[in-house]
């Protein structure tokens, strides 16, 4: 009760500060304007303390405190760059702020900070400020490579967007040598030009020696491998059948021909789907998801653990994964031929691809069929015999698949939905896990059906339970931000491009059209990933708020409770409500609690990203490194002040750094994605089709330099 009360005091003074008719005082002042008691003073101040603190009030060097708005400032978080200077994400939203080397006042990679914003750029650019105050820090602890040097030491950041090398004292390095990868406890992070000091906490490992690139990774991230053994605990007497009592009160469809299609290493299978044609012509199809929210009991020391994670991490060589394998792989995994408990939403589809009625059910399966995706695209693209032979059972049903299929990629290609085609890539390695090949991935018929079933099944749970009127978790794209879209005009123009806008807004039907006309097109991959730039992130949101990018009014993850946490929320919210117990108090906590557990899942997706993506680029290089002095064909990928990149065939990417480049002298244009050359007027822009050769490849920075070949 007493903290709600200074809690409602703590807003009373923030009010007051952030009020129209209030001009900068200090505290006694205030104290006497808000007829504070004498009394209370002490407690006023702290307050106040508390408010400056957290970044929502200011106080001048005169002592004078002020609402940050009025000031100009702001609150938000520091991203740095291996240049030195920075940007900071306003919390309220809006455009990155640039903050220049010489300004960001010692923050460091996710600090959050309060900005103030000093104008508006040059040549039209975007806004600039300067780091006023760090307000808390966002990382105390480092991974990077040690260097020794005369009686002391220091370590090169991974994280390529923390600037400055961190010093070590003689003592605090724990016996680590050159070239040894570790871990790092900062325990000053510097201010103006002095470097931040820390301290080694951990060796991982040379980084010549197998393993150590991934496992710096994972420890630069955080990601929990091992599972606490109070989880372990509770899964050691799991059942590796379903009991008969478990089946209770589900509905029966162990009768109904039902498969699995995934990639031919999957081993979490958490959806399956069946089809069967109705005497009206429309399709009867269903969706088959794991249930795993009958083994995760909410609450739960597996449930804590699966939510601490939010999603399983598919780094380059290894899972690791949000369930432990018992349940991942095993009794949770719809495995052909044993029957399994699922969340069915069985669909009625007429011949347009709309959904005429369904239903979400609890029930069990008995999957007949375990395929693979190369399988199904040889029987429906290639006809091979000894596949028709071996599943003929399901031949027809894939056949019908396959027409729905085509209905629903039409349907949604009708209705605007943008399908961003980039080149993904499979990189293949040895035992010692060097990188060996690096394979496009292909997308096919068979992973195309597969995709176009979840997201009409998604779909349709969405719509069902808004209008509910439930608590539920979303998977909501806002509309792309009016300057990037902007800047993404100006850009295609200059291919010939154009989208038309209707009252200053876009249509994903537009960016769709563009996307069509640029295939199979030079700048086909430049345009894609221009107009990809363009959009905002997906995430997970309380309330409804559409999907942009796939032109959908309602959207959910409903599909890989397996490896996602959003999942296997929603299917809890589902169940409770087919229970009827979703109503009163209940389902006042569930609201509540909704928008943390969204933000969360959000922010575990981002980082799962941002390591797969890491590992990734690892064994990319890697695999580059004996390949200097060979000369390839390239895309320009990028063009910046400081370099041009350049994409390879194998999505490999380097650069050609500016300052290399000796036919001329080379200067940037921004607004034309470009380099010009002063004296000759030679041009490279993106998507040129380029010759370079490899000029450097470091390990160490994790960087490929290319230098363009000679004609």
């Amino acid at each position: 009760m007493e903290q709600d009360i200074l809690t409602e005091r703590k807003k009373k003074i923030q009010g007051y500060i952030e009020s129209a008719e209030y001009i900068p005082m200090r505290r006694k002042d205030i104290c006497r304007m808000m007829s504070v008691p004498e009394a209370d003073f002490d407690v006023f101040y702290q307050l106040v303390e508390e408010l400056i603190a957290e970044g929502r009030i200011f106080e001048t060097k005169k002592k004078k405190l002020a609402s940050l708005k009025a000031l100009q400032m702001g609150t938000g978080i520091f991203t740095g760059h291996t240049r030195g200077f920075g940007f900071v994400t306003p919390d309220e939203g809006g455009e990155d702020i640039f903050i220049p080397a010489v300004e960001t006042n010692g923050a460091m990679q996710k600090d959050k900070v309060i900005y103030k914003i000093t104008g508006k750029g040059s040549k039209g650019k975007r806004q600039e400020g300067v780091v006023v105050k760090v307000l808390e820090r966002g990382i105390n602890h480092i991974v990077g490579l040690y260097e020794q040097v005369k009686g002391f030491g220091f370590v090169v950041a991974d994280d390529k967007k923390i600037a400055k090398d961190i010093f070590i004292a003689k003592g605090n390095s724990m016996g680590a040598v050159t070239g040894h990868k570790v871990v790092v406890e900062i325990t000053d992070y510097g201010m103006d030009r002095r470097n931040p000091e820390g301290r080694v906490v951990e060796i991982l490992g040379h980084i010549n020696d197998p393993g150590v690139d991934i496992f710096s990774v994972i420890r630069r991230y955080e990601l929990p491998v091992e599972f606490p053994d109070e989880v372990y605990q509770q899964i050691e007497n799991l059942e590796t059948e379903v009991p008969e009592v478990d089946k209770e009160g589900r509905e029966d469809l162990r009768g109904l021909l039902t498969i699995t299609i995934d990639g031919e290493d999957a081993k979490d299978l958490d959806d399956a789907v069946s089809l069967t044609m109705l005497p009206n012509g429309n399709f009867e199809l269903g969706v088959h998801i794991a249930d795993v929210s009958h083994y995760v009991r909410e609450n739960s020391e597996l449930d804590k653990e699966a939510y601490r994670r939010g999603t399983s991490v598919y780094l380059v060589d290894r899972v690791i994964p949000m369930l432990p394998h018992k349940l991942s792989n095993g009794i949770c995994s719809l495995n052909p031929h044993v029957d399994r408990l699922t969340l069915s939403c069985i669909m009625e589809v007429n011949n347009k691809g709309n959904v005429v009625s369904h239903r979400v059910i609890n029930s069990v399966i008995h999957s007949d069929y375990r395929m693979t995706y190369t399988a199904v695209r040889e029987i429906l693209e290639d006809g091979t015999p000894s596949l028709l032979e071996e599943y003929k059972e399901i031949v027809p049903m894939l056949e019908e698949m396959n027409r729905l299929r085509m209905i629903l990629a039409e349907k949604r290609k009708k209705r605007g939905s943008v399908n961003f085609d980039l080149p993904e890539s499979k990189i293949i390695l040895d035992d010692t896990g060097k990188p060996v090949d690096i394979l496009p991935f292909e997308r096919n018929i068979a992973t195309n059906l597969i995709e176009e079933f979840m997201l009409i099944c998604n779909e349709t749970v969405a719509e069902s339970y808004f209008w509910q009127e439930i608590p539920f978790l979303f998977r909501s794209h806002q509309e792309p931000d009016e300057e990037k879209i902007e800047k993404m005009e100006q850009f295609i123009r200059s291919f010939g491009y154009h989208v038309k806008k209707k009252d200053g807004e876009i249509h994903p039907r537009e960016m769709q059209r563009v996307l069509m006309e640029a295939v199979d097109k030079p700048e086909e991959h430049i345009i894609t990933r221009t107009m990809l730039r363009s959009m905002m992130q997906a995430r997970y949101t309380a309330d409804n708020q559409g999907h942009f990018g796939l032109a959908a009014k309602y959207y959910c993850h409903f599909t890989s409770p397996i490896r996602r946490y959003p999942d296997l929320e929603i299917h809890r919210l589902i169940k409770m409500t087919l229970a009827g117990s979703m109503s009163g108090e209940k389902e006042e906590t569930y609201r509540k609690k909704m928008p943390e557990l969204a933000l969360h899942c959000s922010k575990r997706e981002r980082i799962a990203e941002d390591a797969e993506r890491d590992t990734d680029m690892l064994k990319k290089v890697q695999f580059m490194e004996d390949k200097v002095g060979e000369t390839y064909l390239g895309l320009i990928s990028g063009v910046t002040n400081w370099g041009i990149y350049v994409e390879l065939p194998n999505t490999v990417e380097g650069m050609v750094p500016l300052a290399q480049i000796d036919d001329d002298y080379y200067e940037f244009d921004e607004r034309n994605m470009q380099v010009i050359g002063r004296r000759y007027g030679k041009i490279y822009r993106l998507g040129d089709s380029v010759q370079v050769t490899v000029e450097k490849v470091s390990l160490e920075t994790l960087t490929i330099d290319f230098v363009f070949a000679e004609d």
